[in-house]
Protein backbone atom coordinates (compact mmCIF):
# COMPACT_ATOMS: atom_id res chain seq x y z
CA UNK A 1 0.00 0.00 0.00
CA UNK A 2 1.26 4.00 -0.87
CA UNK A 3 1.35 5.20 2.44
CA UNK A 4 -1.02 7.93 0.92
CA UNK A 5 -3.87 5.68 1.03
CA UNK A 6 -4.56 5.65 4.43
CA UNK A 7 -3.96 8.82 6.23
CA UNK A 8 -4.23 8.86 10.06
CA UNK A 9 -3.18 11.64 12.37
CA UNK A 10 -3.97 11.99 16.79
CA UNK A 11 -4.85 15.83 17.11
CA UNK A 12 -6.44 17.39 20.03
CA UNK A 13 -7.61 13.74 21.95
CA UNK A 14 -8.87 12.81 18.39
CA UNK A 15 -7.55 9.88 16.02
CA UNK A 16 -8.11 10.88 12.54
CA UNK A 17 -9.04 8.06 9.29
CA UNK A 18 -8.77 9.54 6.01
CA UNK A 19 -9.51 6.96 3.09
CA UNK A 20 -7.37 8.06 0.58
CA UNK A 21 -7.85 6.90 -2.82
CA UNK A 22 -10.09 9.88 -4.21
CA UNK A 23 -9.97 8.30 -8.03
CA UNK A 24 -11.13 5.29 -7.02
CA UNK A 25 -13.89 7.28 -5.15
CA UNK A 26 -11.70 5.79 -1.64
CA UNK A 27 -12.46 2.01 -2.72
CA UNK A 28 -10.62 -0.43 0.07
CA UNK A 29 -8.18 -2.50 -0.72
CA UNK A 30 -6.48 -5.15 1.67
CA UNK A 31 -3.68 -2.97 2.83
CA UNK A 32 -5.88 -0.17 3.85
CA UNK A 33 -8.24 -2.34 5.91
CA UNK A 34 -4.80 -3.80 7.59
CA UNK A 35 -3.71 -0.41 7.90
CA UNK A 36 -7.37 0.54 9.58
CA UNK A 37 -7.22 -2.56 11.71
CA UNK A 38 -3.82 -2.09 12.97
CA UNK A 39 -4.53 1.51 13.74
CA UNK A 40 -7.80 1.50 15.23
CA UNK A 41 -6.47 -1.55 17.82
CA UNK A 42 -3.63 1.02 18.70
CA UNK A 43 -5.86 3.65 19.51
CA UNK A 44 -8.29 1.66 21.88
CA UNK A 45 -5.60 1.19 23.96
CA UNK A 46 -4.45 4.84 23.98
CA UNK A 47 -5.36 7.04 26.63
CA UNK A 48 -4.63 9.95 24.25
CA UNK A 49 -7.33 9.16 21.69
CA UNK A 50 -10.57 9.64 23.16
CA UNK A 51 -12.55 8.85 19.74
CA UNK A 52 -12.17 8.30 16.33
CA UNK A 53 -13.39 10.24 13.23
CA UNK A 54 -13.69 8.25 9.55
CA UNK A 55 -13.71 10.37 6.47
CA UNK A 56 -13.27 9.98 2.80
CA UNK A 57 -10.53 11.99 0.77
CA UNK A 58 -12.06 13.91 -2.20
CA UNK A 59 -15.60 15.48 -3.88
CA UNK A 60 -16.92 12.15 -4.75
CA UNK A 61 -17.55 10.49 -1.54
CA UNK A 62 -16.85 8.70 1.45
CA UNK A 63 -15.99 5.14 -0.17
CA UNK A 64 -17.33 3.27 -2.52
CA UNK A 65 -16.89 -0.37 -1.50
CA UNK A 66 -14.81 -2.89 -2.04
CA UNK A 67 -11.89 -3.17 -5.16
CA UNK A 68 -14.66 -5.62 -6.86
CA UNK A 69 -12.22 -5.50 -9.90
CA UNK A 70 -9.47 -7.15 -7.76
CA UNK A 71 -11.43 -9.70 -6.26
CA UNK A 72 -12.43 -10.57 -9.73
CA UNK A 73 -8.96 -10.91 -10.93
CA UNK A 74 -8.08 -12.97 -7.73
CA UNK A 75 -11.29 -15.52 -9.19
CA UNK A 76 -10.14 -15.50 -12.69
CA UNK A 77 -6.39 -16.32 -11.77
CA UNK A 78 -7.38 -18.99 -9.29
CA UNK A 79 -5.97 -16.75 -5.84
CA UNK A 80 -7.00 -16.85 -2.18
CA UNK A 81 -9.58 -14.49 -1.99
CA UNK A 82 -10.39 -15.41 1.91
CA UNK A 83 -8.36 -13.24 3.60
CA UNK A 84 -10.03 -10.39 2.24
CA UNK A 85 -13.36 -11.21 3.34
CA UNK A 86 -11.82 -12.29 6.86
CA UNK A 87 -10.20 -8.94 7.00
CA UNK A 88 -13.19 -6.90 5.82
CA UNK A 89 -15.79 -8.46 7.82
CA UNK A 90 -13.45 -8.69 11.04
CA UNK A 91 -12.79 -5.21 10.40
CA UNK A 92 -16.58 -4.51 10.44
CA UNK A 93 -17.41 -6.47 13.61
CA UNK A 94 -14.03 -4.36 15.19
CA UNK A 95 -16.01 -0.77 14.25
CA UNK A 96 -18.93 -2.35 16.12
CA UNK A 97 -17.80 -2.96 18.83
CA UNK A 98 -14.94 0.04 19.31
CA UNK A 99 -14.56 0.60 22.81
CA UNK A 100 -14.46 4.62 21.85
CA UNK A 101 -16.73 6.69 19.97
CA UNK A 102 -16.41 6.21 16.43
CA UNK A 103 -17.65 9.05 14.21
CA UNK A 104 -18.19 8.52 10.75
CA UNK A 105 -18.74 10.68 8.02
CA UNK A 106 -20.48 10.08 5.52
CA UNK A 107 -20.20 12.40 2.63
CA UNK A 108 -21.25 11.91 -0.86
CA UNK A 109 -21.06 8.30 -2.22
CA UNK A 110 -21.10 5.60 1.21
CA UNK A 111 -21.89 2.16 -0.55
CA UNK A 112 -21.24 -1.43 -0.06
CA UNK A 113 -17.98 -1.51 1.66
CA UNK A 114 -18.05 1.71 2.80
CA UNK A 115 -21.41 1.28 4.79
CA UNK A 116 -19.94 -1.56 6.19
CA UNK A 117 -16.58 0.83 7.89
CA UNK A 118 -19.31 3.79 8.61
CA UNK A 119 -22.37 2.24 9.21
CA UNK A 120 -21.31 0.07 12.13
CA UNK A 121 -19.77 3.61 14.02
CA UNK A 122 -21.50 4.88 17.05
CA UNK A 123 -22.46 8.18 15.36
CA UNK A 124 -22.91 7.95 11.63
CA UNK A 125 -23.19 11.51 10.11
CA UNK A 126 -24.94 11.79 6.31
CA UNK A 127 -24.98 15.12 4.30
CA UNK A 128 -27.26 16.34 1.80
CA UNK A 129 -24.83 14.73 -1.04
CA UNK A 130 -25.14 11.25 0.16
CA UNK A 131 -25.74 8.42 -1.82
CA UNK A 132 -26.33 5.44 0.06
CA UNK A 133 -26.73 1.97 -1.28
CA UNK A 134 -25.85 -2.00 -1.24
CA UNK A 135 -25.86 -2.46 -4.95
CA UNK A 136 -24.28 -5.89 -4.94
CA UNK A 137 -27.21 -7.98 -6.90
CA UNK A 138 -26.18 -5.73 -9.66
CA UNK A 139 -22.96 -7.46 -9.90
CA UNK A 140 -23.78 -10.93 -8.79
CA UNK A 141 -23.30 -10.81 -4.91
CA UNK A 142 -25.60 -10.74 -2.10
CA UNK A 143 -25.25 -7.34 0.08
CA UNK A 144 -22.70 -7.93 3.16
CA UNK A 145 -20.65 -6.43 5.76
CA UNK A 146 -22.90 -6.86 8.24
CA UNK A 147 -25.63 -4.48 6.37
CA UNK A 148 -28.43 -6.92 6.27
CA UNK A 149 -28.86 -6.00 9.99
CA UNK A 150 -30.18 -2.88 9.25
CA UNK A 151 -31.80 -3.45 6.33
CA UNK A 152 -33.83 -6.62 8.37
CA UNK A 153 -34.88 -4.04 10.86
CA UNK A 154 -35.44 -1.07 9.05
CA UNK A 155 -39.54 0.16 8.48
CA UNK A 156 -41.81 -2.42 7.08
CA UNK A 157 -40.17 -3.86 3.61
CA UNK A 158 -37.76 -0.70 3.03
CA UNK A 159 -34.76 -2.58 3.51
CA UNK A 160 -35.84 -5.34 1.38
CA UNK A 161 -36.46 -3.32 -1.39
CA UNK A 162 -32.95 -1.36 -1.36
CA UNK A 163 -31.29 -4.67 -0.60
CA UNK A 164 -32.92 -6.62 -3.66
CA UNK A 165 -32.73 -3.79 -6.35
CA UNK A 166 -29.20 -2.53 -5.11
CA UNK A 167 -31.24 1.05 -4.97
CA UNK A 168 -29.39 4.42 -4.35
CA UNK A 169 -31.26 6.32 -2.01
CA UNK A 170 -30.57 10.06 -0.04
CA UNK A 171 -29.43 10.68 3.11
CA UNK A 172 -32.80 11.27 4.65
CA UNK A 173 -33.89 7.55 3.72
CA UNK A 174 -30.09 6.29 4.97
CA UNK A 175 -31.41 7.41 8.40
CA UNK A 176 -35.06 5.90 8.18
CA UNK A 177 -33.42 2.48 6.83
CA UNK A 178 -30.80 2.43 10.47
CA UNK A 179 -27.69 3.31 8.12
CA UNK A 180 -26.92 6.75 9.26
CA UNK A 181 -27.93 8.82 12.56
CA UNK A 182 -28.61 12.28 11.33
CA UNK A 183 -28.12 14.47 8.34
CA UNK A 184 -25.84 17.72 8.79
CA UNK A 185 -27.29 20.04 6.29
CA UNK A 186 -30.77 20.97 4.10
CA UNK A 187 -30.77 17.63 2.25
CA UNK A 188 -33.97 16.72 -0.04
CA UNK A 189 -36.58 14.47 1.74
CA UNK A 190 -36.83 10.88 1.43
CA UNK A 191 -38.78 8.78 -0.48
CA UNK A 192 -39.14 5.63 0.64
CA UNK A 193 -41.82 6.00 3.47
CA UNK A 194 -44.18 7.80 1.06
CA UNK A 195 -43.60 4.38 -1.14
CA UNK A 196 -44.39 1.77 1.72
CA UNK A 197 -47.69 0.82 0.75
CA UNK A 198 -46.53 -0.96 -2.28
CA UNK A 199 -43.65 -1.58 -0.53
CA UNK A 200 -44.65 -3.32 2.43
CA UNK A 201 -47.23 -5.39 0.00
CA UNK A 202 -45.28 -6.66 -2.84
CA UNK A 203 -42.15 -7.17 -0.46
CA UNK A 204 -43.89 -9.53 1.74
CA UNK A 205 -43.19 -12.84 0.27
CA UNK A 206 -40.91 -15.61 0.98
CA UNK A 207 -40.02 -16.62 -2.42
CA UNK A 208 -38.38 -14.06 -4.75
CA UNK A 209 -40.81 -15.33 -7.62
CA UNK A 210 -43.65 -13.72 -5.98
CA UNK A 211 -42.14 -10.71 -5.15
CA UNK A 212 -41.34 -9.83 -8.76
CA UNK A 213 -44.79 -11.39 -9.86
CA UNK A 214 -46.28 -8.53 -6.81
CA UNK A 215 -44.00 -5.99 -8.28
CA UNK A 216 -45.05 -6.13 -12.05
CA UNK A 217 -48.64 -6.59 -11.58
CA UNK A 218 -49.04 -3.54 -9.01
CA UNK A 219 -50.99 -0.82 -10.19
CA UNK A 220 -47.92 2.01 -9.36
CA UNK A 221 -45.50 2.96 -11.40
CA UNK A 222 -43.15 2.49 -9.15
CA UNK A 223 -44.19 -0.69 -8.57
CA UNK A 224 -43.61 -1.91 -11.94
CA UNK A 225 -40.16 0.19 -12.19
CA UNK A 226 -38.94 -1.62 -9.44
CA UNK A 227 -40.23 -5.07 -10.81
CA UNK A 228 -38.12 -4.39 -14.06
CA UNK A 229 -34.85 -3.43 -12.08
CA UNK A 230 -34.89 -6.97 -10.26
CA UNK A 231 -35.70 -8.17 -13.78
CA UNK A 232 -32.06 -6.84 -14.28
CA UNK A 233 -30.61 -8.54 -11.44
CA UNK A 234 -28.71 -11.65 -11.01
CA UNK A 235 -31.59 -13.88 -10.33
CA UNK A 236 -29.54 -16.19 -7.71
CA UNK A 237 -28.37 -13.11 -6.15
CA UNK A 238 -31.83 -11.53 -5.52
CA UNK A 239 -32.85 -15.07 -4.36
CA UNK A 240 -30.11 -15.47 -2.01
CA UNK A 241 -30.44 -11.89 -0.64
CA UNK A 242 -34.13 -12.46 0.04
CA UNK A 243 -33.14 -15.25 2.36
CA UNK A 244 -30.41 -13.66 3.91
CA UNK A 245 -32.61 -10.99 5.24
CA UNK A 246 -35.54 -13.16 6.69
CA UNK A 247 -32.66 -14.71 8.39
CA UNK A 248 -31.83 -11.58 10.37
CA UNK A 249 -34.60 -11.65 12.42
CA UNK A 250 -33.56 -14.94 14.50
CA UNK A 251 -30.51 -13.47 14.98
CA UNK A 252 -28.89 -11.49 18.28
CA UNK A 253 -26.83 -9.00 16.43
CA UNK A 254 -23.95 -7.39 14.23
CA UNK A 255 -21.72 -10.55 14.49
CA UNK A 256 -23.97 -13.60 13.61
CA UNK A 257 -24.99 -11.54 10.17
CA UNK A 258 -20.83 -10.86 9.23
CA UNK A 259 -20.85 -14.83 10.07
CA UNK A 260 -23.52 -15.57 7.41
CA UNK A 261 -21.87 -12.79 5.09
CA UNK A 262 -19.05 -15.11 5.45
CA UNK A 263 -20.44 -18.24 4.30
CA UNK A 264 -22.28 -16.18 1.22
CA UNK A 265 -19.28 -14.86 0.14
CA UNK A 266 -17.66 -18.04 -0.32
CA UNK A 267 -20.30 -19.05 -2.39
CA UNK A 268 -21.48 -16.16 -4.79
CA UNK A 269 -17.67 -15.08 -5.28
CA UNK A 270 -17.44 -17.75 -6.82
CA UNK A 271 -20.33 -18.52 -8.76
CA UNK A 272 -20.33 -17.46 -12.64
CA UNK A 273 -22.41 -14.23 -11.76
CA UNK A 274 -20.06 -12.62 -9.52
CA UNK A 275 -16.83 -12.27 -12.43
CA UNK A 276 -19.52 -11.51 -15.34
CA UNK A 277 -21.74 -8.94 -13.22
CA UNK A 278 -18.15 -7.47 -12.30
CA UNK A 279 -17.36 -7.26 -16.05
CA UNK A 280 -20.24 -5.80 -17.35
CA UNK A 281 -20.55 -3.25 -14.52
CA UNK A 282 -17.15 -2.32 -14.26
CA UNK A 283 -14.94 -3.91 -16.58
CA UNK A 284 -16.51 -3.68 -19.91
CA UNK A 285 -18.89 -1.62 -18.98
CA UNK A 286 -21.75 -2.60 -21.45
CA UNK A 287 -24.25 -2.95 -18.68
CA UNK A 288 -25.41 -6.51 -20.41
CA UNK A 289 -24.69 -9.23 -18.11
CA UNK A 290 -25.41 -12.92 -19.10
CA UNK A 291 -26.44 -14.40 -15.83
CA UNK A 292 -26.39 -17.97 -15.47
CA UNK A 293 -30.41 -18.04 -14.76
CA UNK A 294 -32.51 -16.09 -17.61
CA UNK A 295 -35.12 -15.47 -14.65
CA UNK A 296 -35.81 -15.19 -11.23
CA UNK A 297 -38.35 -17.52 -11.38
CA UNK A 298 -35.78 -20.43 -12.86
CA UNK A 299 -33.92 -20.24 -9.50
CA UNK A 300 -34.82 -23.46 -7.35
CA UNK A 301 -34.82 -23.71 -3.53
CA UNK A 302 -32.08 -25.84 -3.62
CA UNK A 303 -29.74 -24.02 -4.94
CA UNK A 304 -30.84 -21.01 -2.64
CA UNK A 305 -30.66 -23.01 0.51
CA UNK A 306 -26.84 -24.67 -0.73
CA UNK A 307 -25.10 -20.83 -0.07
CA UNK A 308 -26.16 -21.00 3.32
CA UNK A 309 -24.00 -24.25 4.21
Amino acid sequence: MSEAELLTEVRDGVGYLTLNRPRAINALTVAMMHGMRDTLAAWADDDAVTSVELSGAGERGLCAGADVRALRDAVLQGRDYGEFFDLEYGLDLMIADYPKPYVAHQRGITMGGGLGVSAHGSRRIAYPDTAFAMPETIIGFTPDVGIAWFLAHAPGQTGTHVALTGATVGARDGVALGLADEVEGDAAPGTLEADREWIDACYAFEDAAQVIAALENHPDPRARAAGADLRLRSPLSVAVTLEALRRVPGMTGVADVLDQDRRLAEHMIGSPDFAEGVRAQLVDKDKRPRWSHARIEDVTRAEVEACFR
